[in-house]
């Protein structure tokens, strides 16, 4: 009986410390995640089978993972049908398997852990993680001689910042950096509040310092949309007026400085080549086949239809690239698996409005950014479930602090 106990410490101990590595593994320069990834999916299935056999049939009948079951069964099919084997496009298939098969996993090994401890050490891992953020920031903007530490006049100055030669730590690209920033920053803030009833202002404003001088607009959007609805759930109505008048006030300077509506439609800025891959998709929405075009086949429709086009291989929106490359099918089913995490969350913790404040901020993001099966969403989503699982919390109990 004590080794069966002692066993079990030590798969739970296990558990928790790759899936901490799993976090730290996609701020690393090499490619090592995909083999941690892998790694941790097979830990998991086996130690959450052997506490609980039972359990793995009604776990695959959940709607969710039927849903992310039939996107992935027909992006593979689309895959073999549509491709040639490229190795670009078997690479992005192979990331997609991993990344499904570690949030499957992980999501029904997560369930069983003891949350307490689990984050406590989620909470230590993203200490370090945002630490390392910072020095490899200031690395960027020293070799700049600081001139962009106030802003970047426009997205490809903001983009220069970028050098690669001092990469070590998170992304080389501004968006992708800014959105995991955006991601895990506001998990980092949400922290304090399930474990302790406590909207951390500490914990805010350095996120805001991270998003600020990663001179991306993305986090700052997706931060502002989080904290003013854990703001606008979870304090009282005073706080909740006088953030209004606050955001209000800041809005001419947000729009100006931050959001630079100014250059919004630039071919050269960020937004403006969005809004233009966005428009070739609706002008050009009868040339999209019902069953879609072919998986990561955007490129190929963006460089015939685009007014201009920069390279990337999707459209820039989860939804729309899901609709371009797997048609119908792939665009339902994606929904549909959001829709049902969701309401399996819900039912882990009927407290909707914690939820609301995690996925509307990851829906933002999803409009302007990502593919739908990227590790930033992956991780974000298992996160949150594990936060939100944690323990109930009391909205007449919640304090404001440092």
């Amino acid at each position: 009986m004590k080794r069966s106990v002692e066993a079990g410490h030590k798969r739970y101990f296990l558990t928790e410390l790759l899936f901490c590595l799993a976090i730290l593994s996609v701020f690393l320069p090499w490619k090592v995640y995909p083999i941690v990834f892998l790694l941790a999916s097979v830990i998991f299935f086996i130690s959450a089978y052997q506490l609980d056999p039972k359990s793995l049939k009604k776990f695959l009948r959940q709607p969710w993972f039927l849903a992310i079951s039939a996107f992935v069964l027909y992006a593979c099919g689309s895959f073999f049908l549509t491709t040639n084997g490229q190795p670009q496009i078997r690479d992005s298939l192979i990331k997609m398997l991993i990344n499904i098969c570690f949030f499957i996993t992980g999501i029904y090994r997560l369930n069983q852990l003891d949350k307490a401890s689990l984050v406590r050490i989620i909470d230590w891992t993203m200490h370090i993680i945002f630490l390392l953020c910072f020095i490899q920031l200031l690395v960027y903007h020293q070799a700049f001689h600081f001139h962009l530490l106030t802003g970047a006049s426009s997205s490809a100055k903001g983009s220069a910042l970028y050098n690669k030669e001092l990469f070590f730590w998170g992304l080389s690209d501004k968006n992708m950096f800014g959105a995991r920033l955006a991601l895990l920053g506001f998990i980092y803030l949400l922290i304090p509040l399930v474990r302790d009833s406590r909207i951390s202002c500490l914990r805010i404003l350095l996120v805001f310092l991270l998003a600020f001088l990663s001179l991306s607009r993305t986090p700052i959007v997706a931060l502002l949309i989080g904290v003013f609805l854990v703001f606008w759930f979870f304090a009282k109505k005073p706080i909740r007026a006088a953030l209004l008048v606050g955001l209000c006030a800041l809005t001419p300077y947000l729009f100006v400085k931050v959001l630079r509506v100014d250059t919004l439609t630039a071919s050269n800025d960020g937004m403006g080549v969005r809004i233009t891959y966005w428009k070739a998709f609706f002008q050009h929405f009868d040339e999209i086949r019902p069953w879609g075009n072919g998986f990561l086949k955007g490129g190929d429709f963006l460089r015939r239809h685009a007014a201009y086009y920069h390279g990337e291989p999707h459209i820039h929106n989860t939804f729309l690239s899901n609709y371009l490359e797997l048609g119908i099918v792939g665009f339902i089913s994606y929904c549909l698996f959001l829709w049902f995490f969701y309401r399996y969350c819900i039912h882990m913790n009927n407290l909707r409005s914690f939820w609301l404040a995690v996925f509307l901020p990851l829906l933002a993001i999803m409009m302007i950014l990502y593919s739908g099966y990227d590790n930033d969403i992956i991780l974000y989503l298992q996160l949150a479930f594990v936060l939100g699982s944690f323990q109930t919390i009391v909205k007449e109990k919640i304090k404001i602090g440092f």
